[in-house]
């Protein structure tokens, strides 16, 4: 028989666990003046190395791209992986979820498991990557919820650690237009409700900051577009892959696309230009890949350091 005293000890519990939970969901969002107070002083500045990062997110990662990321950082540039078929952080976070795609996504010597990567304290820069589309993410998944349980675990094992939420996109045929959803969703979503939610429920001393690649590459686009094209890109279509019947692959990148998202995280993650950087890298597997010609590459260039550098969100230095 379970006496009167287990009952009020276990009825303290779950109350102070009520509380608890009803003074972080009642805690009010921040105000736009409050998040830019919050983003007025940049990330700290990288070591003077190499960075050990670790991406944790699906496809729009990819194996590829990282490691186009190494390419461009110096020798000491280490990470490893986990990932999914549009995979959420919920899904990554929770033991109970189904990852799809996790044997066929981590068949490579980069992966590690997430929970012990994150609670390791091991890496320079942790990049959290949302599943898309975006708003079902955080309808149906709590994306807001699992960034910050995922940044507090990063946290609680190294306060030093610099942690980032990696914008992407959606698809090119979203009926509510492309460019416009880049320009409404990263106010609305990104920073409005994950960014937003990190700060409220762990109030920590440093935010997660943000990788704007959708961003760049919706500037990017329109530069292209506007102008006719730089001869080897001349629409949105020429960042993005083709199937094997030769259809456009709506969402997923290739190299060209994959180039200029890795100049974007190394933009921001080292806080450097990369105006000037090599633009013949290869895919992870060690085979060439396509290029874009060097006038090209030096727009991508110039237009990523262009867009990190005009938002504080990124960390990098204005």
């Amino acid at each position: 028989m379970i006496d009167r005293t287990t009952i009020l000890l276990g009825l303290a519990v779950v109350t102070a666990a009520a509380v608890a939970l009803w003074v972080v969901l009642s805690r009010p969002a921040l105000s736009p003046e409050k998040l830019r107070e919050t983003y007025a002083d940049p990330a700290p500045e990288p070591p003077g190395r190499g960075l050990h990062v670790f991406h944790l997110g699906h496809s729009l990662v990819g194996r590829d791209m990282p490691a186009m990321l190494a390419q461009l950082a110096n020798d000491g540039h280490r990470y490893e992986s986990q990932l999914g078929w549009g995979t959420s952080l919920k899904e990554h976070y929770e033991p109970g979820e189904t990852i799809n795609g996790f044997e066929a996504e981590n068949d490579h010597p980069r992966f590690r498991p997430a929970r012990e990567a994150v609670g390791s304290g091991e890496y320079d820069a942790i990049v959290f990557t949302e599943m898309v589309e975006i708003r079902d993410a955080i309808r149906y998944h709590q994306s807001g919820k699992y960034l910050a349980q995922w940044a507090a675990l990063a946290r609680d094992a190294n306060p030093e650690t610099r942690l980032y939420l990696y914008e992407s996109w959606h698809r090119l045929d979203d009926p509510d237009g492309w460019l416009d959803r880049l320009d409404r969703d990263i106010d609305r979503y990104w920073i409005g409700e994950l960014l937003q939610q990190d700060l409220t429920r762990n109030t920590p001393e440093r935010p997660v900051y943000l990788i704007p690649a959708g961003q760049v590459m919706a500037r990017f686009v329109r530069e292209v577009e506007a102008t006719g094209g730089t001869g080897d890109i001349t629409s949105r279509e020429d960042l993005f892959q083709r199937k094997d019947d030769g259809t456009l692959d709506p969402i997923h990148i290739n190299d060209l696309g994959a180039y200029l998202v890795a100049l974007t995280h190394y933009a921001v993650l080292y806080q450097t230009s990369p105006v000037g950087m090599r633009h013949q890298l290869d895919r992870a597997d060690g085979t060439a890949a396509d290029a874009p010609s060097e006038g090209t590459a030096r727009l991508m260039q110039q237009i990523v350091w262009d867009v990190v550098t005009s938002r504080p969100e990124t960390g990098v230095p204005q």
